[in-house]
């Protein structure tokens, strides 16, 4: 298997009472009036950021004597970083390599970049987000090639996965605006059931693996993984050095008894500089010291041997470095 990392170095509590359907970050940032209120911007329903952020802040809220995090549903990386920019928000998850480009104003930052950007600080990885393609058997769709003139389900309007839809999907020749019957971008959890329903052919989506919302979908039909690899593969990867090749196992999914070739980043935990260092200091050493209590199967990998891998040109906090050099942690 490829090592994902080769290139960077339910619900309960208060957090999860706050736990917010509706996602409206802006009403979010200026829920939290007291000092030791922080908000913490996920992602969609049935995506891995919602339920993995709710738990982990229901843990810090829990943990933490003077610090109090709700986590609310939010847009996914692109957007979650604006609204940090905007200070709508104290925390945010968000695949490393986009907050890579919102530093250099690249990608989806080029044409509206953020207006502080050299103010984001990273706390530090959360898990392994990995690229997964997903079809069913009926649709006849046994390569991306196939996805031409078909129903697609990019991902959620400033996600990651809608910008990784379209890299891939142009690496391997396809104009998702002229070359696909249509695109979506629903949820996570909604796209998967538009496959399983027949309303769309395949759907991308950059999780955690397993993730609840694709094994579902292969418990009721013959679920089909689409492979990223040869020369479309090293297209994507030349054009963001925190991408890496990635093979989820056989047997990850029921059904499923080939290895999938793909693509993986890390889900990150960024704030900004304004944001205290003790405050930092003390998210960051729950996070890690009390992960376990965290309930979420991507918890397993929330550990110190991969928290700083894949930084790239975003700083640390103060607070989470200090805190790794007391750990003895190698700072890349």
């Amino acid at each position: 298997m490829s090592n994902p990392h080769r290139r960077g170095g339910r619900f309960g509590g208060r957090a999860a009472a706050a736990l917010l359907a509706a996602g409206a970050l802006t009403m979010a940032g200026c829920a939290a009036d007291g000092a030791g209120d922080l908000t913490l911007a996920t992602g969609s329903t049935g995506g891995t950021y919602y339920p993995l952020g709710g738990e982990i802040a229901s843990v810090w809220s829990s943990e933490l004597e003077d610090v109090d995090v709700t986590a609310t549903v939010g847009g996914a990386s692109v957007e979650n970083l604006r609204a940090l920019d905007q200070g709508e928000v104290e925390l945010i998850m968000s695949v490393n390599a986009t907050a890579a480009e919102a530093l250099d104003g690249a990608g989806d930052f080029a044409d509206q970049p953020l207006s502080s950007p050299e103010n984001i600080r990273v706390l530090g990885n959360i898990y392994p987000e990995i690229l997964q393609i997903v079809t069913t058997e009926a649709s006849g769709i046994t390569s991306i090639e196939d996805l031409r003139d078909r129903r697609v389900e990019m991902g959620p309007a400033g996600s990651a996965t809608y910008t990784m839809a379209e890299q891939v999907l142009r690496a391997y020749g396809i104009d998702p605006a002229t070359d696909l019957a249509a695109t979506l971008d629903s949820s996570f959890g909604d796209a998967a059931t538009n496959v399983g329903d027949g309303v769309v052919d395949a759907a991308f989506g950059i999780l955690a693996a397993p993730t609840g919302s694709i094994e579902q979908l292969a418990t009721t039909h013959d679920l089909v993984m689409l492979d990223v690899s040869g020369p479309e593969l090293e297209t994507v990867l030349a054009e963001n050095e925190l991408l890496s090749a990635h093979e989820i196992p056989a047997g990850t999914y029921s059904g499923v008894d080939v290895p999938n070739a793909t693509i993986t980043s890390w889900a990150t935990l960024y704030t900004t500089a304004d944001l205290d260092e003790e405050t930092a200091y003390d998210l960051v050493r729950v996070m890690y010291e009390h992960g376990d209590r965290v309930q979420h199967s991507a918890a397993r990998d929330m550990i110190l041997e991969t928290a700083v891998d894949g930084l790239g040109p975003v700083e640390l906090h103060p607070g989470a470095l200090r805190y790794y050099e007391e750990q003895g942690v190698e700072i890349p």
